[in-house]
């Protein structure tokens, strides 16, 4: 019987291999984007795996080797907003660890970087950058050691009481092989830690995976209706219903198969570009877009054998008596319960407002459950708002087309809502999505700001430690000759705070003295710093500095907040109170902080950055954005993933809206065939096909689109303790045209109508 129903697969001539062509090629589709969507899930671990070596000098880690230790300090510096990560090391002695990717420990005054960096270094000015590297350049670091292609690291080889005068110094034995439990500053891996990693598979899964085996299931489902209408007339001749599930489990199965084989050849082929693509940031090495074993069997079994339940289940409708009478039972009316789904997934988001789980793994299994149960509601639900929708517009219709099309979808609501259901979820995910990121960006301002501001270069700490090992009238001097310049001051300390314990203080991040949000390991959308003690800065410096603010008249010297160097908008009106001191006289305080403006130029801020790096190689030089630099990259995270997820979520809807429109097409067409002959205009029979996705369509958009708001706003508020703020224009321009692009893939399919509705059709069908 097996062997029978292969050949019987292949022997309908043209419209046979096309159908299994067909399915073949759209579950091809679909196995190579699943299959692409499980190797980058994958590959964002290989990123973490790769770059863990670099948080070996966190002070949570514990070691202990009977090895010479490794004199280490890691820290973050910058190049036109981009992170660079350095590595001081200094071996005591020559059973030190040598770093991963590297051939041995760099001595003093050489140094190892990554292909990146050194063509980043070759390609720029040494003024700009290559000055800030002691030495020379030893080699190369390994991939095996860096996150992307594009990651900028380097090994410098230091002396050891050049690594032990830096912050954050360490003696370490053992390089970590696994994200260390509490990390600051001294934790420099970028990598997407712990939970954070399972949320990235969790939304992965949820909103990308379960929209592509939708659309394999609509591909298996493509001229069912043909289909059960020969094996009725198998039924006719004698054959069994085992018979004929047999030969429908047969025949699925192979064009499943088929397409199983080169989807796993197109993940392969296209590996290259889908490494290209920054799920996380940064581009992926191709090595790292890998299957595991599990992975594999599970999809290599899976889909065909889903194939063969989709073709089995198709046959429920199909009652064929000994006799070969056949009829076909028009299926249950969906039931209102088919909503509990939906609303049991608001629910959920709606429990935790005010009880926002302490951990993150309970936060992320509270909000993700809500998420996944708000799309499957809308699956289940989906067939009873179009139900409803298509009876609500058949008491109104006034056309034939419309009356035909609402009558057919109140029959068979569940076919009518499969159609457009993939394009439902992309709609909800885009809505959450942007409003999630959106409002985010909006609460924190961290990507705002005033391009003024982030003109400027700081050098210092807020902390009570002064600058040490420069002499500042010599480095002014050089600061002043940068091309570019705009203003600079030098912030020396307050002698009456130093060494004062800090208070915390609350206000708005943009007002003068009070403390800047930015990034904290363990919740980095919601710490606080601390407020710090204000600087005495030269009224005639103070002056060209237009974004900080100025003096009161008359006075030498003011009063200001340390974190006011760091705010991202400018306060060019506010006014410092008057420091008790004379301007010649703080020229004798310690440097507390520099402080300089640019014209903005890449080349006048990085000369900048360099000149301060050099004369102060203890400390970290940024820019006043760079301060945010955690928090800007979780949240560039988040951007990344969105659009990752849009930009992979609407192409499958496409997809999968396309196949269901000519899967059912093809599976009307002695309908429609029947309807021409009895004279109905072809104009008529493309607008009941219109009608027949365009109401379910908008009516579950409109769905889609209240509970992704519903559910970013709990989730905002529950978590965050935000309140949601509406998207701009861009959000509904790209509803629009995605929405234009569903109706257009619609009208693409309607000049098939002409081939497939034909006299033969309704003869043989």
């Amino acid at each position: 019987m097996i062997a029978f129903a292969l050949r019987l697969a292949v022997s309908g001539g043209r419209s046979a291999v096309g159908r299994l062509v067909m399915i073949a090629a759209a579950v091809a589709v679909g196995v190579g984007l699943l299959l692409s969507t499980l190797a980058a899930s994958n590959a964002v671990g290989h990123q973490n795996d790769r770059q863990i070596w670099l948080d070996s000098g966190a002070a949570s880690r514990t070691e202990t080797a009977p090895v010479d230790p490794l004199l280490w300090r890691a820290h973050t510096d910058y190049y036109d907003g981009r992170s660079i990560v350095e590595v001081d090391v200094a071996a005591t002695g020559p059973t030190a660890p040598v770093p991963p990717g590297l051939a041995r420990v760099p001595a003093a005054g050489q140094y190892y970087a990554s292909p990146a960096l050194a063509r980043l270094l070759r390609a720029t000015p040494a003024d700009q950058l290559g000055d800030r590297f002691p030495g020379r350049l030893a080699g190369l670091v390994g991939d095996d050691a860096l996150a992307s292609p594009d990651a900028l690291v380097a090994v410098l080889g230091r002396t050891q009481a050049e690594v032990k005068a830096g912050p954050d110094a360490r003696s370490v034995t053992t390089l970590a092989r696994t994200f260390p439990p509490v990390c600051g500053d001294d934790c420099p891996a970028s990598g997407v830690r712990g939970d954070a990693l399972t949320l990235i598979f969790s939304v992965v899964a949820a909103a990308l995976v379960f929209p592509v085996l939708m659309f394999i299931g609509s591909a298996t489902r493509l001229s069912a209706a043909t289909r059960e209408q020969r094996y009725a007339a198998m039924r006719l001749v004698g054959a069994t219903p085992r018979q004929v599930a047999v030969i429908s489990t047969v025949e699925s199965t192979v064009a499943a198969g088929a397409g199983l084989v080169v989807g796993f050849g197109l993940f392969f082929l296209l590996r290259p570009a889908v490494a290209t693509v920054p799920f996380t940031g940064d581009r992926f090495f191709t090595a790292d877009l890998t299957l595991t074993a599990l992975q594999a069997v599970v999809v290599a079994l899976g889909v065909p054998v889903a194939a063969a339940v989709a073709a089995r289940v198709a046959l429920r409708r199909v009652t064929i008596s000994p006799l070969g009478v056949t009829r076909r039972v028009t299926p249950r009316p969906p039931q209102v319960w088919r909503l509990f789904v939906l609303v049991a997934g608001l629910g959920e988001l709606a429990f935790f407002l005010g009880r926002r789980p302490a951990s993150t793994n309970g936060q992320a299994a509270a909000y993700l459950t809500g998420f996944l149960l708000v799309m499957l509601g809308l699956v289940v639900a989906g067939p009873w708002l179009t139900m409803a929708a298509a009876r609500a517009g058949a008491r109104r219709a006034r056309r034939p087309a419309t009356l035909i099309a609402a009558r057919r979808l109140a029959d068979d609501p569940k076919a009518g809502f499969r159609s457009v259901s993939g394009l439902v979820l992309a709609l909800f995910v885009t809505t959450a999505t942007v409003s999630i990121i959106g409002t985010i960006n909006a609460d924190r301002g961290s990507l705002a700001g005033d391009a003024q501001t982030r003109t400027a270069v700081q050098d210092g700490s807020l902390s009570d430690a002064p600058l040490t090992g420069a002499t500042p009238d010599r480095l002014v001097a050089q600061l002043r000759a940068v091309p570019g310049l705009a203003g600079l001051a030098v912030v020396h300390a307050d002698p009456d705070k130093i060494g004062k314990v800090l208070e915390v203080r609350s206000g708005p991040p943009s007002d003068p003295g009070t403390p800047v949000t930015r990034a904290a390991p363990g919740d980095p959308l919601l710490a606080e710093v601390p407020t710090v003690p204000d600087g005495l800065v030269a009224c005639s410096d103070l002056a060209r500095l237009v974004v900080i603010g100025h003096c009161s008249a008359g006075a030498s010297v003011a009063a200001v907040a340390l974190d006011a160097f760091l705010n991202l908008e400018s306060a060019p009106n506010q006014v410092w109170p008057t420091a008790p001191i004379s301007s010649a006289a703080i020229t004798s305080l310690p440097v507390q902080m520099l402080y300089v403006t640019t014209d903005g130029s890449t080349a006048a801020m990085e000369r900048t950055r360099t000149l301060l790096t050099v004369a102060y190689p203890q400390q970290e030089v940024r820019m006043v954005n760079d301060w945010a630099s955690e928090q800007q990259r979780v949240l560039a995270g988040w951007r990344q993933l969105a659009n990752v997820v849009l930009a992979t979520t609407l192409p499958i809807a496409g997809c999968s809206l396309a196949v269901s429109v000519v899967a059912g097409l093809s599976d009307r067409r002695r309908p429609f065939a029947m309807l021409r002959l009895a004279g109905a205009p072809l104009a008529v029979l493309r607008r009941v096909v219109g009608m027949e996705s365009v109401l379910p369509l908008l009516s579950a958009a409109l769905l889609a689109t209240g509970a992704g708001f519903a559910a970013s706003a709990m989730f905002l508020r529950s978590q965050l303790g935000y309140g949601l703020v509406p998207p701009g224009v861009t959000y509904y321009a790209f509803v629009v045209a995605g929405l234009a692009l569903s109706l257009g893939i619609i009208a693409s399919t309607l000049p098939l109508l002409t081939r497939l509705t034909g006299p033969e059709s309704a003869r043989n069908g």
